[in-house]
Parts: structure tokens; C-alpha cells; sequence
């Protein structure tokens, strides 16, 4: 019996179904368990032979950079979930809290890929590129429809992001994490504009503003309004006299 024209060999599919398995069991127990976690033990947990696993990854090192480039790929296809289905400002306030609750409690994956910059990286830097490319897409229409501050930019964003993770894992209270975590984007959101009052001066104000004064300037008695004219400043012409000889000696 031969395979049907355009099919893989059986072999082949069997080999991408367990690297597949191997790598989606391991995400887990990474999350779960932390990274301390051996081979063997993903493994066990995904239901193949250790020989398995090492065919594919043939060290932990390669295993963690695959783990964290499928979590990336993952949130390249939620950016463009985003920004298909949402208007420009909601599409990346939106992106940007999908990434910080699908990243909480993994931190430790990123920690350990930065901390060490001998581990090969082709792999998770190709990732990390479409992931870059993909949040500026999402910046830039924002920006344009005028949803979030014009200063921000892309890796102002990716820090914000991980500020989130931390902040968001490190809550005791899940749902006041997330809470605390939409506070802190809403700085990013372009201020509300409100119309400039415009200066006045207090000497010259309309009749009807509570700011026109009340006392003489001079003696403080209680000034008597007038139905028309400059407010006064003065009671009378002694008070006023008074205070234009001071002037003058001034």
C-alpha cells in the first residue's frame, strides 16, 4: 500500500507530532516546576522515551530558547489577533495585557536567557524580532489615531511589559494584580485635552466674577459696588490719595 500522493511519510509526522508533544509538555513543567527540572522528567511527563527528547533538544539550553520562541510565536499571532478584530487603541492596550497574563510565571525562562549569552539564540532572536516588528505595527496605528502618547515608544513598551509580568506574578490577589497592571498602562493613554481659561486680570474683571474686590486695598474697609464703571479699589478719595503718595515715595 503507497501514501497518498502529497502525504509525509509516516515517519516524518510521527517525528514533528513528538517534537511537538515534547514541546508543549515542557512549557508546562517549566511553569510548573521551574527549570531545575531534567529531561528525563519532561519525558516521563510527556509520555515518550528520553532518546526522544534528546533526538530533538539535545540539551536543556536548546529545550528552554525552544519553550520561550514558542511563547513569543504565540504572541505574534495574538498582535495580529488584535489588530484585526479592534480599533488601533484598544488593539494595543489590548496585546499589551494578553502578553503580561500569558507571561506571568515565566519569568524565570527570561531570566535565565538573559543571564547567559552563550546559549545559542538563533532561534528565540528570530523570534524576538517578529515579536518587535509586530508591537510597532500595533504602536504606530495607535499613535496615529491618537490613543497613546506620542513619546512612548516600542521599547518603552517591551519594558512596561515585563514590569507587568513582575508586577502581575508577584500579587498575591490575582485579580488586584491584573487591576494594578491596567492602572499602570493607562499612563501610557493620551491625556484628556481640556480648554485653556483664559488670563485675567482682578482689577479688571466683569461685574458678575466673585473675584472682583471686595476691601479697599488701602484701609480694608468694605467696598460699595457701583452699577456701572471700573470696580473700585479704594473707599474714597483719601484712601486713594494715600496710596498714590506711597507710591510716589516708593
Amino acid at each position: 500500500m503507497t501514501a497518498a500522493p502529497g502525504a509525509a511519510p509516516a515517519g516524518r509526522a510521527d517525528a514533528r507530532r513528538n517534537r511537538e508533544i515534547v514541546l508543549r509538555t515542557a512549557m508546562r513543567v517549566f511553569a510548573q516546576e521551574g527549570l531545575e527540572v531534567s529531561l528525563g522528567r519532561i519525558a516521563q511527563r510527556a509520555g515518550v522515551g528520553a532518546g526522544t527528547v534528546y533526538r530533538h533538544f539535545p540539551s536543556k539550553e536548546i529545550l528552554v530558547e525552544a519553550v520561550l520562541a514558542e511563547h513569543i510565536k504565540s504572541l505574534v499571532a495574538a498582535a495580529d489577533r488584535w489588530a484585526a478584530h479592534a480599533a488601533p487603541g484598544d488593539a494595543l492596550f489590548g496585546f499589551l495585557l494578553e502578553v503580561i497574563e500569558k507571561s506571568a510565571g515565566r519569568q524565570h525562562v527570561c531570566d535565565v536567557l538573559t543571564a547567559d549569552q552563550s546559549w545559542p539564540r538563533a532561534v528565540l532572536t528570530a523570534a524576538a524580532q517578529r515579536f518587535r516588528e509586530a508591537l510597532e505595527r500595533l504602536l504606530r496605528d495607535a499613535k496615529q489615531a491618537g490613543a497613546i502618547r506620542a513619546d512612548v515608544r516600542a521599547d518603552d513598551l517591551s519594558a512596561l511589559a515585563a514590569g507587568g509580568v513582575a508586577l502581575r506574578s508577584a500579587h498575591r490577589d490575582q485579580a488586584r494584580g491584573t487591576r494594578l497592571v491596567r492602572l499602570m498602562l493607562d499612563g501610557l493613554r493620551t491625556p484628556a485635552v481640556t480648554k485653556a481659561e483664559p488670563f485675567h486680570d482682578s482689577l479688571y474683571l466683569p461685574r458678575h466674577e466673585t473675584t472682583v474686590p471686595k476691601y479697599c486695598a488701602e484701609c480694608g474697609a468694605r467696598l460699595r459696588v457701583r452699577a456701572t464703571g471700573r470696580p473700585p479699589r479704594y473707599c474714597g478719595p483719601t484712601c486713594r490719595q494715600r496710596a498714590r503718595r506711597r507710591r510716589l515715595v516708593a
